[in-house]
């Protein structure tokens, strides 16, 4: 399990302990599992999953992981 954050400018929408994260990436959709390799990516709209069933819709924004925690912030 690693460490997921998802924000916005005024509020946190999720933190917590997850197994996976599928999001939609500005040039395709991804998931990012534990032991994941560092990566920065923009994100468009679509959906944030996390664990496979909670969905966080979202307009657009911007994913890092790096080491166990995945920090998303974004646009509702």
């Amino acid at each position: 399990m690693f460490k997921a954050i998802v924000i916005t400018s005024s509020k946190v929408l999720f933190e917590g302990d997850v197994r996976s994260v599928f999001l939609p990436g500005s040039t395709g959709e991804f998931e990012v599992l534990e032991l994941h390799k560092p990566i920065l990516s923009l994100l468009r709209q679509g959906d944030v999953v996390i664990n496979g069933d909670r969905k966080i819709p979202v307009k657009r924004g911007a994913m890092r992981m790096s080491g166990d925690e995945l920090v998303a912030v974004v646009e509702e």
